[in-house]
């Protein structure tokens, strides 16, 4: 821009400013101070005050923005202004805050902005293009260089920083999952939000109850609960999502699935999942599951293990819902065909204006399949929830069977014993093994010859081989009689909090059902989750009930 009167250059300058968190990163608040916006902007104007060529038409602003990281939003606008014309000056407090990225930032200062006719001013590093020689750009390579080496040494002390503070269970994510918060006192430190965590634990408490994801979604959006992204921003966070599809994000199925999937919600913290290879590559990517930071019991948890599991099986096995999307049908993905071992489908038929319902094997497609095995669904309930109950009964008789036996005397009587024989035994194998150490010794020592050390060595490993298979043995005598007094039996609860089951539901099929097979000749075979808890606990009634005939005996 040629002013003619006097002959001299008039330039259109555009004020650009930049901070980053990287700027205070390692503790330097000083220099942080100095890199603020506002310091920046006081500078560039004091800087221009004096100078009649230069007027600045505009001020360009990128907060929190990465100094590798070029798609920032107003240095594109700075730009579209070069390439339209609007301005022939670019002034910037230092290099630094241009970019710290050797390569692009050269690529912008020596040829961008030359074949636009673009003056570059960098105050602090006492650089300006339209008086550069070659010793100036030299000046510029050797800046961009040390600018770019000050950024890898910056992410790789950021990189490590945040890996020290994953394994300490620190929190290192920029938002919170919904539920959760920030500690007042330690900021990385993950507390309870009491209101949406309510929501999640009804989230679960519904999905229990059989209901469907788009069930859940629909229920939440009737009730007026704000989605996790809408609840971010009524806190007044700057929360974006991929996942809003409308002005006002709602709750959806993907969203339900989400909190139901994650893991931090029973108190365990898992981060480290992606990554970037650089700090120049800003390609995200899925480290390998070994590298991830997992850490368990790390925080106060919303809902409880057994709820977590328990809700994982539900999601694996529901492949259907009802028409209306709301419900589970109780049965689903737990009926497989006795005969071929192949899923069995639900299908609905309309006959007479009535709708009948009834499952069918998978197979059943062609005359190579396999048969039907058509069954009401109704019927199919009905002998399920028959079947459990007697299942269900026979566990609560067994129960109490352990509760009377636990009060028994000579129980009591018999343990002490069995215990007395353990602890004889341990001696004995104690005592064993330092003979072992001391005819070790004599034999370094010359007192015993060396084949009387390996005969005499292999009948003293023998002994305790004996002994341990013994003491093998009195430990299981001693399970038997201490058959309720272990964490082994806690599978039981799961069956006796059923034991007034008047109605099959979706829950308590689940919980207790690992599949039901459906015979040809309408055959119901029920399998049972702990099927080998269940089994192993009647061999433990048997051999005490042998016990008690032998003891009474005896006396």
């Amino acid at each position: 821009m040629q002013n003619v009167n006097s002959g001299t250059t008039t330039y259109n300058a555009v004020a650009y400013v930049r901070v980053s968190k990287e700027d205070i990163a390692a503790g330097q608040v000083k220099k942080a101070e100095s890199n603020s916006i506002s310091n920046q902007k006081k500078l560039i104007s004091d800087f221009v005050k004096d100078k009649q060529e230069i007027n600045i038409v505009s001020v360009r602003t990128d907060d929190g923005y990465t100094g590798t990281n070029y798609d920032r939003p107003a240095f594109q606008l700075m730009l579209d202004d070069i390439r339209a014309g609007r301005i022939n000056c670019v002034i910037v407090k230092d290099l630094s805050r241009f970019g710290r990225e050797y390569i692009d930032a050269g690529k912008y200062i020596d040829r961008l902005f030359p074949y636009y006719g673009v003056r570059l001013i960098a105050i602090n590093d006492n650089i300006d293009t339209i008086t550069k020689d070659m010793s100036d750009e030299l000046g510029i390579t050797i800046r961009n260089l040390f600018n770019d080496n000050y950024c890898r040494d910056i992410s790789i002390k950021t990189r490590s920083s945040l890996k020290v503070k994953r394994k300490n269970g620190e929190f290192t994510g920029a938002f919170v999952a919904y539920g959760y918060r920030r500690s007042d006192k330690e900021h990385n430190n993950l507390m309870i939000d009491e209101y949406p965590a309510s929501v999640v634990q009804d989230i679960f408490k519904w999905k229990l109850a059989g209901m469907s994801q788009d069930g859940i979604a629909r229920k939440l959006n009737e009730q007026g609960i704000l989605s996790p992204l809408e609840y971010k921003r009524s806190l007044g966070m700057n929360y974006k999502s991929g996942f809003k599809v409308k002005e006002k994000a709602v709750w959806t199925a993907i969203a339900v699935r989400r909190i139901l999937t994650n893991e931090l919600y029973v108190g365990t913290l898992i981060q480290g999942i992606r990554t970037t290879p650089n700090h120049k590559v800003k390609t995200v990517k899925v480290n390998d599951k070994e590298d991830w930071c997992i850490l368990e019991n790390n925080h106060e948890p919303i809902v409880s293990q057994k709820t977590f599991n328990l809700v994982q099986r539900l999601l694996a096995l529901d492949t259907r819902t009802s028409p209306n999307k709301d419900v589970v049908f109780s049965l689903c993905g737990l009926v497989v065909c006795g005969d071929c071992g192949n899923p069995m489908v639900r299908k609905v038929t309309t006959a007479k204006g009535k709708k009948y319902s009834y499952y069918v094997c998978s197979r059943n497609k062609d005359r190579s399949g396999c048969s039907s095995h058509r069954i009401k669904t109704d019927d199919l309930e009905t002998a399920v929830l028959r079947i459990l109950q007697n299942h269900i009964r026979v566990v609560v008789e067994m129960r109490k069977c352990l509760d009377f036996i636990e009060k028994l005397p000579f129980r009591q009587i018999n343990l002490r014993k069995a215990e007395e024989r353990l602890l004889k035994i341990e001696e004995e194998i104690s005592r064993y093994r330092k003979l072992k150490i001391t005819l070790y010794e004599d034999m370094k020592e010359g007192i015993v010859t060396k084949e009387d050390y390996v005969d005499i060595s292999v009948q003293y490993e023998q002994r305790i081989k004996d002994a341990e298979q013994a003491a093998e043995q009195i430990h299981k005598e001693i399970d038997t009689l201490m058959g309720n007094s272990t964490d082994e039996q806690r599978w039981m609860k799961d069956f006796i909090q059923y034991k007034n089951l008047t109605q099959l539901t979706r829950i308590a099929a689940v919980e207790l059902i690992e599949k039901i097979h459906v015979f040809e000749n309408k055959k119901i075979v029920v399998e049972f989750l702990h099927a080998q808890d269940f089994e192993k606990l009647m061999h433990h009634l048997s051999e005490y009930k042998k016990a008690e005939i032998i003891e009474k005996e005896a006396i």
